[in-house]
């Protein structure tokens, strides 16, 4: 999978979990980009429905809920050919850790609240999870929230450790209507609807400049 010689430097797609206990355990450069990318928006409106408000028939709540669906491949074959010594312990396993640990709470976050509920504390505040970005060039950089995924190891070493392995990701992108003020997340998704008005603008011109283009012919 390597890239041919002289061929344009591309930008790498990535997963990064802001937890500021741990910054470095969830920073995942993908490999490979993935090839395909799916995206699926629904609109958040009021009307629509049936016995719904007329006047509200076009109304909307917010921006549209979006789900981002992609594989992503992951391979030590080169590193292990290399002599990378952490692939040749341990495969590709920990960038599958990496990304299995935006899904899991913290440890310490679980003995603590192990240890309050043993005093007899009764209120035990579930653990949050960091702020996790989907980074897809410098245009998209959302939110996201990593609904599921599987995994499909195809390929292991004589330990048994993977060497070769798919990840199927489903994201849902979360926006201002999700997140408060404060987090960051909110202005990162305000940025990126921005640029998307941007673009949108920029198609009506290029329109404009096809439609006087077939006057001339």
């Amino acid at each position: 999978m390597s890239s041919f010689p002289g061929s344009p430097r591309l930008i790498k797609g990535a997963i990064i979990g802001l937890d500021p206990l741990n910054p470095l355990a969830s920073v995942v450069v993908f490999q490979y980009n993935p090839d395909t990318m799916t995206r699926r928006l629904e609109a958040r409106s009021t009307g629509g429905g049936d016995g719904s408000d007329r006047a509200e028939a076009f109304r909307l709540t917010g921006p549209p809920k979006e789900t981002i669906t992609l594989s992503v491949e992951v391979d030590a074959t080169d590193q292990l050919e290399a002599g990378n010594p952490l692939a040749m312990i341990s495969g590709v396993s920990p960038t599958l850790a990496a990304l299995e640990m935006l899904l899991y709470p913290k440890s310490v976050g679980v003995i603590a609240n192990i240890a309050l509920a043993q005093i007899g504390n009764i209120e035990i505040i579930p653990p949050e999870a960091p702020l996790t970005l989907f980074v897809w060039g410098p245009t998209r950089v959302l939110p996201v929230r990593v609904s599921s995924f599987s995994i499909t190891e195809e390929a292991y070493d004589t330990l048994l450790n993977p060497t070769r392995a798919k990840v199927d990701l489903t994201l849902n992108v979360l926006s201002y209507v999700d997140l408060k003020l404060t987090n960051p997340g909110h202005t990162l998704f305000m940025a990126y609807q921005i640029v998307k008005e941007v673009m949108a603008t920029t198609n009506v011109v290029n329109s404009a400049l096809n439609v006087g283009a077939s006057f001339k012919l």
